[in-house]
């Protein structure tokens, strides 16, 4: 670890403290050049890090920069989290990494994508300073390649969990995989897999999760102006560390525990379409991306393995495992 890393650590974790150079300099084994060059790289990547001769150095409690230092003093479990500034894509990047074999629980976190993916081979905003965007590896050995849709479902209701704790707000699921909040889309999921072709086995997946935690400058895109919104209107202290460590304790707390049950019925109160009616899209043939076709049809359940049950206008039932669908105004 850097000395500017060690540096962030000790700043995170006596956040609103002030720490004289003497200490700084005993704790970490640096030279007063050091400790001034540490805190000037810090303060050049945002860091509000107040200095007077009497007693040091602070780090403001106002600061909300995601870092592996402000992550890893609210987790619950030890977890190997990198943190970067921009990367192209989360889950593209660690997949990189699976494929070199590197054990499960390796998380990439970003401060912004420059080509965040999306389900339907859409893209994902990931505007710079106002969101977090989180890859986890897994290295499932309970769970079936058909089964993975449970993946992105455990990650809805971590994400659920965690935008509750931090914001007071109530997030609800739009089945499969996107979180709302006061009506608006403030969280995207995308589960990637790659499935062994001797057993057919899930080799790895790759649950990729991104929060828009604050409203973009200028607003979001034209295309996504009308269903998009962000978790907190305001700046809030170290609510993009809070809110990462939050998923990441929720998730695994639901993937490693021995009875999901709970996790599915929490799916399934969270639900946005649950007796409502929605328009269910085909998906054109041989490609994963929506037809344009649609059939509209009420909601009746959702199965322990958050298959969507509904019924179609003309009376037919379905059990949908992949797809999407649309929430539409009852009918009159």
């Amino acid at each position: 670890m850097s000395t500017r890393d060690e540096m962030l650590a000790l700043f995170e974790q006596n956040k609103g403290q002030w720490l004289s150079g003497e200490v700084i300099a005993e704790k970490l084994q640096i030279s007063r050049t050091a400790i001034w060059k540490a805190v000037e790289s810090l303060r050049a990547d945002g860091y509000a890090i107040e200095a007077q001769r009497s007693k040091g150095y602070c780090l403001s409690v106002l600061t909300d920069i995601v870092s592996s230092q402000g992550i890893g003093k609210y987790l619950n479990k030890k977890l190997d989290v990198e943190v970067y500034g921009e990367v192209v894509s989360t889950n593209t990047l660690l997949k990189e990494q699976a494929a070199s074999g590197i054990p499960e629980g390796r998380v990439i976190v970003a401060n912004s994508q420059t080509g965040g993916k999306g389900r339907m081979g859409r893209t994902f905003y990931s505007p710079n300073d106002t969101g977090v965007y989180i890859s986890v590896l897994l290295r499932p050995t309970e769970i079936a390649p058909e089964k993975a849709l449970k993946i992105t479902t455990m990650a809805a209701v971590a994400g659920c969990k965690a935008i509750e704790e931090v914001s007071g707000k109530q997030a609800e699921i739009k089945w499969v995989n996107d979180i709302f909040v006061g009506g608006r889309k403030v969280v995207g999921i995308l589960t990637e897999a790659s499935i062994s072709m001797e057993n057919g086995k899930l080799e790895y997946a790759v649950i990729g999760i991104g929060f828009n935690v604050y409203p973009p400058q200028g607003g979001f895109p034209q295309e996504i102006r009308n269903t998009a919104g962000a978790i907190l209107t305001e700046s809030m202290p170290d609510a993009k560390n809070r809110i990462a460590a939050g998923f990441l304790n929720h998730f695994f707390a639901i993937y490693e525990a021995q009875d999901h049950l709970r996790y599915e019925e929490e799916y399934k109160a969270r639900s946005l379409v649950l007796g409502k009616y929605v328009d269910v899209y085909t998906l054109a043939s041989s490609t994963s991306t929506p037809s344009g076709d649609s059939r509209r049809a009420k909601v009746l359940d959702i199965t322990e393995d958050c298959n969507l049950v509904v019924v179609y206008d003309d009376g037919t039932r379905g059990v949908l495992s992949s797809g999407e669908v649309s929430v539409r105004p009852e009918k009159k």
